[in-house]
This record gives C-alpha cells, sequence and structure tokens, in this order.
C-alpha cells in the first residue's frame, strides 16, 4: 500500500503541468477562496456581534478574528472538497486521457444535478463528522495534541471516501457495487490529502493532487494490471 500511494502521488505531481489540470487548479481555488472568505467574513462578524452581546469589551475583535480563522481552517478542507466535486470530471478525465485511455471511453457522464447531490451531501456528511468531533477534541485539549489528532483522523476517513468517490462514481454502472478501494486505502489516501491540507501554500494543491492520486489508486484496484 505504501508503494502504490507514493506512486499515485507521484504521477499525480508529474501531472500538474498539464493545462487541463491548471484550469481546474485555477478555477476550484479561486472559487473555494472566495466561498471561504465569505464565510470567515460571515463568522467574524457573528462571533463579534456575540461577544458583544455578551458584554465582552476587551479583545473582543481580536477574540472573534482568531475565531474564525480557526472556523475557516476547518471549513478550507470541506469547501474545497466540495467545490472540486464540480470539476472533478475534468481532473479525473485528465488523468484517465493520459494513463487509462480505455477506461475513460466507458465512463458515463454525471448529470450536473447529481453532482450538486454529491457535492452537497459530501459537504454536509464532512461538516457533520467535524461537529460530532468537537466535544472530543474539547475534551482532549488539555493533551495538546489530542483536538489535532482527533480532526486528522476523521477527516482522513472523509477525505478518502470523497476522493473515490470522484472517481469511482463516473465507472460504477451497477448501483450495488463494491467500493474499489478497501477502508484502510480510502482511509491511508484521505490521511495523506489532510497532512498535504496543514502544509501553507501546499494546501492550495491538496484536493487536486488527492483528485490525481485517488484515480491511479481506483483504476488500478479495479484492474491490477492498468498503467
Amino acid at each position: 500500500m505504501p508503494r502504490a500511494m507514493l506512486s499515485a502521488f507521484t504521477l499525480a505531481v508529474r501531472q500538474l503541468g498539464d493545462p487541463a489540470v491548471l484550469r481546474v487548479l485555477a478555477k476550484s481555488l479561486v472559487l473555494t477562496l472566495l466561498i471561504v472568505a465569505m464565510l470567515g467574513t460571515g463568522l467574524w462578524w457573528l462571533a463579534e456581534r456575540g461577544l458583544a452581546w455578551a458584554g465582552l469589551e476587551q479583545g473582543r475583535g481580536l477574540i472573534a478574528l482568531l475565531g474564525a480563522l480557526i472556523a475557516g481552517w476547518l471549513l478550507w478542507r470541506i469547501v474545497a472538497l466540495a467545490v472540486l466535486q464540480f470539476f472533478a470530471d475534468e481532473v479525473v478525465e485528465a488523468v484517465e486521457a493520459r494513463h487509462y485511455p480505455q477506461a475513460l471511453r466507458s465512463a458515463r457522464k454525471l448529470a450536473w444535478r447529481e453532482e450538486l447531490t454529491v457535492g452537497l451531501r459530501g459537504a454536509v456528511r464532512a461538516l457533520g463528522w467535524n461537529l460530532a468531533a468537537l466535544p472530543v477534541a474539547l475534551v482532549l485539549v488539555v493533551t495538546g495534541v489530542g483536538p489535532p489528532l482527533v480532526f486528522f483522523l476523521v477527516n482522513a476517513v472523509l477525505l478518502g471516501r470523497e476522493l473515490q468517490d470522484m472517481v469511482w462514481l463516473r465507472h460504477r454502472h451497477d448501483s450495488q457495487a463494491p467500493a474499489p478501494l478497501s477502508g484502510t486505502s480510502r482511509a491511508a489516501l484521505g490521511g495523506v490529502v489532510a497532512g498535504l491540507m496543514a502544509v501553507p501554500f501546499v494546501n492550495l494543491l491538496a484536493p487536486l493532487l488527492g483528485a490525481a492520486a485517488a484515480t491511479h489508486l481506483v483504476h488500478r484496484a479495479k484492474a491490477p494490471n492498468a498503467a
């Protein structure tokens, strides 16, 4: 598994210069930044108003700003994956055109309503699980490393599933077909992407690299002798 994961991400990095991939990067990055900025501004305003209502005056603006920045950091991965859902076909097609042309020919095109449903469902699932993990993280805050570890594990599982589905749904002609990647493989994939999302600047590329790497992993799991 480590060898397959390394190979998948190496190939994903090598294809970053592909014009089709660069177009998706530009579109998804601009849209994600705009959405996160809007949400962050809204959260800052709500926090500032809430602290004012509670009677806190000294340091109110700074506390609200810090809260908004933390919320923005948590929202980034949720929003980035949701946005990428709308452009996932382009990333997957670019990888398949270069490495898996036969699979590209047999892929089905997802209707925009299905893409919207999948994207929203994934965003709601990610938000729900992160909110559910929040009490656990708060209990473990005294350990110092507990909260980051909790959120990392939760998001590794979530990201792995979302990235797999970006590829798999285009090739799943039977709704009862089992997922091509095992739970361990999905968690490992999501863990790598979650780790990349924690690195400044690299986190801008992480969702796209994850989608490209997932394409390799899914096709190789379906056909071990694939390119």
